[in-house]
């Protein structure tokens, strides 16, 4: 790759340009189970009443060979080489068995948020024409329901106990398994298997399948560009090539060693927690902490506790509610075995940055990437700590440039403010099936490369920082044609003392002349006024963006990974106008 000028903020020993295996994802379980076969892979667990923390491990040997049983058990099943195949359960051990089982069948896994209903997980399994479907038992009944309108040919179901320790298991089959809907009946139930009896009947070993770089690994469905479902077509040489550019920018922290316990929080239906948590930990031989519920905050700090986890991706609702909780602040749980973090999904505060390193002591900074980019992209240098309200520089062997918004055909230089596209060897190949929604956001420039048209409004400073200014979606037309970043406003909400979150938007929405309204949900015990909200604002922002409505709310409305999704506030106050 030719020299960029952000080459030269890069820590020392990170390179440019580097070199990626030519295997399937797979291969980097199947080489470590080699190398390492009794370090501890996976730890999952729980709160028991009175007894704390329990918990449950599994090796690199036992978890590979659990991989072949389950892809051995799909080959006898019928899946053949590119059937997609759904995993529809959250964070636990039988998620990373199925995930390297599929890939290792040669099938293609299908990420499936836990939180969809019934008529959400019928729309992604017609959409991707999924054949197979793991799902956790709780969930079971949402697939029942439609399997008989869907291509599925075979449910595998699992029940969240079966990786539980002895006492745990017990407590809770006889505490909670009935009353959370965990206690399914499959007796009458065509092609439906349990989990543990599918494995046990299946051979040791699968038949080998050839799988190239170029063959898809995972359809990562997302809103995209364009807010439309759709699943970004990842193939194995993204998917490499994205663990390899993280390990390689979390090598230039310069205290990155063979023993990192990784805490996977974030949902590993979401392609920042599939490459930066499970496939870099597997790639390492790291060990994972494998929380299934991050909101269920007394086992994830318990965990910590624990467990000691020296790396914590995450995103910026998770920090802030680590700083917040008086449990944390008191000294009851120690996180400071926390060593290194990367926040991405949303814009990190500063605040929140600056108060979560102190802390921990150890080093938060803001990454960026979309699904369409496996997902990472562009991160702040974790050694030196980058530079705080930026995303951070381009990742090795990834080009970004910005580029004008009305045409989206002319780069922009340096501090003026475009879209921000990007090209390197993690971008998707496209959507599928939909050739025209891939089109309109991988786009052939002069230079004759395929860029991603990503969507968001950024600018590069002079020395390759790169900024998010916001969405293009979530600019808030305000009078005089100015436009207000709600990120702006956010910031300024984030350093008041009272205040735990906050998102803002312009209404009335769609409009063409807005006014700003913020929804603030404020710390635990803690009283504010709009007027003074208003007042902290209009004492740190320009008077175009000082808010003119603050509505004060419990929570906010999230992804399951946490971001804030703007899109459900700004069509709660469209219903409100079409009421009125």
């Amino acid at each position: 790759m030719e020299p960029r000028v952000w080459h030269q903020q890069y820590d020392p020993g990170v390179k440019p340009s580097l070199v990626y295996p030519q295997e399937p994802v797979d291969c980097c379980l199947k080489n470590t189970a080699r190398q390492q076969p009794h370090k501890t892979a996976l730890i999952f667990g729980g709160l028991a009443p009175l007894l704390g923390e329990q918990h449950h491990t599994l090796s690199y040997q036992l978890l590979d060979t659990l991989v072949d049983r389950f892809a051995a058990g799909l080959q006898q099943l019928g899946l053949q080489k590119g059937d997609r195949v759904s995993l529809y359960m959250p964070n636990c051990p039988q998620y990373v068995i199925a995930y390297y089982g599929v890939l290792r069948a040669g099938g293609v896994v299908v990420p499936s948020n836990p939180l969809y209903v019934a008529r959400e997980i019928e729309h992604q399994l017609n959409d991707s024409g999924a054949r197979f479907c793991v799902a956790l038992s709780m969930l079971y009944h949402h697939v029942r329901q439609i399997r008989h309108q869907t291509p599925l040919e075979h449910v595998i179901v699992t029940n969240i106990k079966e990786y539980f320790p002895g006492l745990l298991k017990l407590l809770f089959t006889l505490v909670k398994e009935k009353k959370d809907g965990h206690r399914v009946d499959l007796a009458d139930d065509a092609d439906t298997s349990w989990f543990q009896d599918f494995i046990h009947r299946a051979p040791a070993t699968p038949h080998q399948v050839e799988i190239s770089s170029d063959d898809l690994a995972t359809l990562m469905y997302t809103g995209g560009t364009t807010g439309v479902p759709k699943g970004a077509e990842l193939t194995h040489r993204n998917l490499m090539a994205n663990l390899v550019q993280s390990a390689e920018w979390l090598s230039g922290a310069g205290r990155l060693g063979q023993d990192e316990v990784m805490m996977t929080a974030l949902p590993l239906i979401h392609a920042y927690s599939m490459t930066v948590c499970m496939n870099l930990s597997v790639y390492k031989g790291f060990t994972q902490v494998l929380i299934p519920n991050p909101r269920e905050f007394q086992h994830l700090l318990s965990a910590v506790n624990i467990h000691r986890p020296t790396i914590l991706p995450g995103v910026p609702s998770l920090y802030n509610a680590i700083n917040k909780h008086p449990d944390v602040v008191s000294g009851k749980y120690d996180i400071h075995s926390i060593n290194l973090c990367l926040s991405g999904a949303a814009g990190l505060p500063a605040e929140v940055q600056e108060e979560f390193q102190r802390l921990t002591g150890g080093r938060l900074v803001e990454g960026y990437g979309l699904s369409e980019c496996s997902p990472v992209a562009v991160g702040n240098p974790l050694g030196q700590g980058g530079r705080i309200g930026h995303i951070g520089l381009p990742v090795s062997d990834t080009d970004c440039k910005i580029v004008d918004l009305d045409t989206g055909t002319r780069t922009l230089g340096p501090n003026e403010i475009g879209e921000l596209c990007i090209h390197g060897p993690q971008v998707m190949r496209g959507y599928w099936g939909k050739p025209e929604e891939a089109e309109s956001v991988l786009r052939r420039h002069a230079d004759g490369k395929i860029w991603l048209h990503t969507g968001d409004v950024a600018q590069m400073s002079e020395d390759g920082y790169f900024r998010i200014v916001d969405r293009q979606k979530d600019v808030i037309l305000a009078s005089g044609g100015l436009n207000v970043y709600p990120r702006d406003i956010e910031e300024r909400l984030y350093e008041h003392p009272k205040v735990m979150e906050a998102a803002a938007l312009g209404v009335p929405v769609g409009g063409d002349n807005q006014r700003v309204k913020v929804f603030v949900v404020l710390c635990e015990g803690e009283t504010a006024t709009e007027e003074e909200l208003i007042d902290w604002c209009r004492d740190g922002l320009a008077a175009y963006k000082v808010p003119k409505y603050v509505e004060f709310r419990d929570s906010l409305p999230k992804t399951m990974v946490g971001k804030v999704l703007r899109r459900q506030l700004a069509a709660e106050e469209a219903e409100k106008v079409a009421e009125a």
